[in-house]
């Protein structure tokens, strides 16, 4: 154990004064940064794709899940995906230093607020190896140094993605330890990393709900949390039928392994006839196992009867839960009871419904006649995303640049003092 507490130290002291460098780092120089990784994930990709080869081999061999198989896959097209993504934060504004509500007081001082980094952050995230450059690029970004710990499946990948970061920050006259990778995959050192409120201001894990739930109960600083996702669409009343069915089919099978597929499908009373017959074949087409209440059932024999378990249930797979509520309201009042407060949708042509949804709805992102697969940090012009923080403090939804940076209060006098 010493020797993870050594190695801890070690990464705390060099993320440290890393972090210092950031403060006086051009956002020109953290851009070339950015550009210098892309272009050695570009350069790289046959290695990169070689090792996530060796990963997915392994995690079949362990018996990893589909979702959690698809979630560790990297291929061309997810690596170009990638490379967008750092291209797109060059592209965004840097948030270090913005001044905003700045304004004069009655005996002549000013006070407003200056953005700043939150200082070191330690990142725990599973299987995902992208999240290793979305983390490094957006902790880069917002004046951050970052210290990252991959799950053990993904530690090739993750490897061979470090190895772009690292030459990357290099080539731009950056501190190398602005990110650093843990490479051992011994458990241990999460224990050590996340009481090293020393060194790091916030942790963030990624991953399943038993992770999410251990690191906030060991953890010495302030974490912000990305719980599980159980997921809503509700098809209103007066919802569209060719939007409803669309809808609700790609926010269950655009991806199963991902926090942001439909878990449950709400459908109205009123509504069901129109949509369900069209919806439940598409689904059974596409391998999707459907787990209905006793109304639901009664649209087809190939549905199996939901158990109470159900409605909680993050699947990250092929199935999903279905149930015919009576009114907008027994639909609220099943999210309320059920949601994990990620994402929720309505599908509706009556603008009062919608409003009231959004309204009533306490989730991080609620959307209207449009896909839960939208909640995604790329697609909200984030450039990536940490995580999609399922807290109200300090940051709610796709955690991006701005949420990996606080606010702080300045006062501008001109030998002013107080009577």
């Amino acid at each position: 154990m010493s020797g993870m507490k050594n190695l801890i130290n070690t990464l705390g002291e060099n993320a440290k004064n890393a972090a210092k460098t950031l403060l006086i780092t051009t956002t020109q120089a953290k851009n070339n940064a950015l550009f210098n990784i892309a272009e050695q994930i570009e350069k790289n990709r046959k290695s990169i794709l070689k090792a996530n080869k060796l990963d997915l081999e392994n995690g079949k061999n362990k018996g990893l899940t589909d979702a959690l198989l698809d979630r560790l896959m990297l291929d061309g097209e997810r690596l170009e995906s990638i490379i967008k993504s750092l291209n797109q934060i060059i592209a965004l504004p840097d948030p270090v230093g913005e001044i905003t509500d700045l304004k004069y007081r009655p005996n002549g001082i000013q006070i407003g607020k200056m953005r700043s980094p939150l200082g070191v952050i330690g990142i725990i995230y599973e299987s995902r190896p992208n999240v290793t450059i979305d983390a490094a690029a957006l902790c880069l970004k917002s004046g951050n140094s970052v210290i990252l710990r991959g799950g053990s499946e993904a530690i090739n990948s993750n490897l061979a993605l470090y190895s772009c970061v690292k030459k990357g920050l290099i080539g731009a006259d950056l501190d190398e330890f602005c990110v650093q990778l843990i490479e051992t995959t011994d458990r241990a050192v999460v224990g050590e990393l996340v009481k090293s409120e020393k060194y790091i201001d916030a942790i963030i894990p990624r991953g399943g709900k038993g992770l999410v739930e251990a690191i906030s109960k060991n953890a010495t600083m302030p974490v912000i949390k990305h719980l599980h996702g159980v997921c809503h669409t509700y098809i209103d009343k007066d919802a569209d039928t060719n939007k409803a069915i669309k809808i609700a089919f790609n926010g269950k099978t655009r991806r199963y392994g991902v926090c942001n597929a439909t878990e449950t499908l709400l459908v109205h009373t009123k509504a069901a006839a129109r949509v369900l017959p069209e919806l439940i074949a598409q689904y059974l087409a596409k391998g999707v196992e459907l787990r209905g209440c006793e109304k639901t059932c009664q649209f087809s024999d190939k549905i199996a009867p939901a158990t109470d378990e159900d409605w909680d249930t993050e699947y990250l797979a092929a199935i999903l839960s279905v149930r015919i509520v009576d009114s907008i309201s027994q639909a609220i009042e099943h999210i309320s009871r059920h949601s994990s407060g990620h994402t929720e949708a309505i599908v509706s042509e009556n603008i009062t419904s919608s409003r009231r949804f959004m309204t009533q709805v306490d989730s991080a992102s609620v959307m209207v006649n449009a896909s839960t697969a939208f909640a995604d940090g790329f697609e909200y012009g984030l450039g990536a995303e940490i995580g999609i923080s399922t807290d109200k403090l300090h940051v709610r939804g796709p955690v991006g640049l701005e949420g990996l940076t606080s606010q702080k209060y300045i006062v501008l006098g001109d030998g002013h003092i107080r009577p």
